[in-house]
């Protein structure tokens, strides 16, 4: 055999597994899509893309992915594909995501209206996909709060279970702190409302003008213009 023939042939026997090898443009644009959508997720995110026969779909040239209503991107769940044309039709890709990541639950036995303590709370890690939405991730961030309502010992926690320290509270004299562009203002007022670090909290002036505020850790309101 010529070398030149020879040299085709060896590249033919290489290529051809590649060649040969099937692309589903619907899978990968799925894949591309939840890839995308569960970028930045705490933990470590682990992605399994189920089967579908793709093989009796009308032809199409564009596809676009999407999140069906009430999808929520962890665990056992469906991503949508949709054809942009020549054909219009939409299909569910099934896909598995599992986040490994650091969680916050309960010690022992907690109160409702009890302020969380160090010592009530114990870190685990595990696959937070099978976990309630919103649970804790940082005992950091539960310490000093108060609970909504009573949990047994070893259950998650969550960020709607918890409140805030009061730092303003209903009918003590507050500072107000006004301020804009170039200026700052202050001066007393009396609270109309309890509120926690963060909340909007109102309060009567001396004029009986009444202001909301944004209600600042050392106990002032802050109104910005």
């Amino acid at each position: 055999m010529p070398l030149r023939s020879l040299f085709f042939a060896l590249l033919l026997a290489v290529a051809s597994p590649l060649f040969g090898a099937e692309f589903d443009p619907v899978m990968e644009t799925a894949e591309r899509y939840v890839r995308a959508q569960t970028q930045g997720l705490p933990g470590k995110v682990t992605i399994a893309m189920g089967k579908l026969d793709a093989s009796r779909l009308p032809p199409c040239t564009a596809h676009e992915a999407f999140s069906p209503p009430g999808t929520r991107m962890t665990g056992k769940t469906h991503v949508g594909v949709r054809c942009l044309g020549p054909n219009i039709w939409s299909v569910l890709v099934p896909v598995q995501i599992a986040i490994t990541g650091n969680y916050v639950s309960t010690a022992r036995a907690l109160a409702a209206g009890q302020v969380i303590q160090p010592g009530d709370l114990v870190s685990s890690a595990g696959d937070l996909s099978t976990l309630p939405a919103g649970v804790v991730a940082d005992p950091a961030l539960a310490i000093g709060k108060t609970l909504r309502n009573s949990l047994g010992a070893g259950q998650p926690l969550r960020d709607n279970q918890l409140l805030a320290p009061m730092v303003i509270r209903q009918g003590q004299t507050v500072r107000v702190l006004s301020k804009g562009p170039g200026f700052a203002v202050s001066s007393e007022g009396k609270a109309l409302s309890n509120a926690s670090e963060g909340q909007i909290a109102q309060v009567r002036m001396p004029s009986g003008q009444t202001v909301s505020g944004i209600a600042k850790g050392d106990g002032s309101i802050e109104i910005s213009f």
